[in-house]
């Protein structure tokens, strides 16, 4: 693989992940809105409704773990092809995490359809948790691609 190609490949999962954390926040958005939706007075949601906050949390939801998959594997497979192993480390573990908990928090909307309450808490609180991490792997991943930069 060409020198520049390779180098070059180590901004793909920054960038990817930039916009896989505003993503999340415009998911988190609708979420809200979904619940206030639900929770509201008549006339709330009889406004709220005509958004369609629901369904569209929905699909923001999808795409936020497809792309938090994608740019899990695509990270750790740049990583490897540039150096020929994975750095084990927290960034990569807590990455791991993160994208195990946001499959946990989707499987979970099956029962949220169906009405259940536990469920709809847990996938608030597993989502909280996973922004939480968030915002720490955007610290650490900046530390990293400073790294990069600084061997350039």
């Amino acid at each position: 693989m060409p020198e520049a190609l390779a180098f070059n490949l180590n901004f793909l999962h920054p960038l990817l992940m930039a916009v896989l954390l505003a993503g999340s926040g415009y998911a988190l958005v609708l979420g809200i809105r979904a619940k206030k939706t639900r929770t509201g007075t008549p006339e709330q949601r009889k406004e709220l409704i005509k958004g369609r906050y629901a369904q569209r949390h929905y699909l923001a939801g999808s795409a936020v773990l497809a792309v938090m998959v994608l740019g899990t594997l695509g990270g750790m497979a740049v990583t490897f092809l540039n150096n020929g192993k994975l750095f084990v480390g927290p960034h990569l573990l807590v990455g791991l995490g993160m994208t195990g908990l946001i499959a946990i928090a989707a499987a979970l909307a099956p029962l949220m359809q169906r009405g259940n309450e536990l469920a709809r808490k847990a996938h608030v609180g597993l989502n909280m948790l996973v922004m939480t991490l968030f915002l720490w792997q955007t610290v650490s991943g900046l530390q990293i691609v400073g790294k990069i930069l600084g061997q350039a």
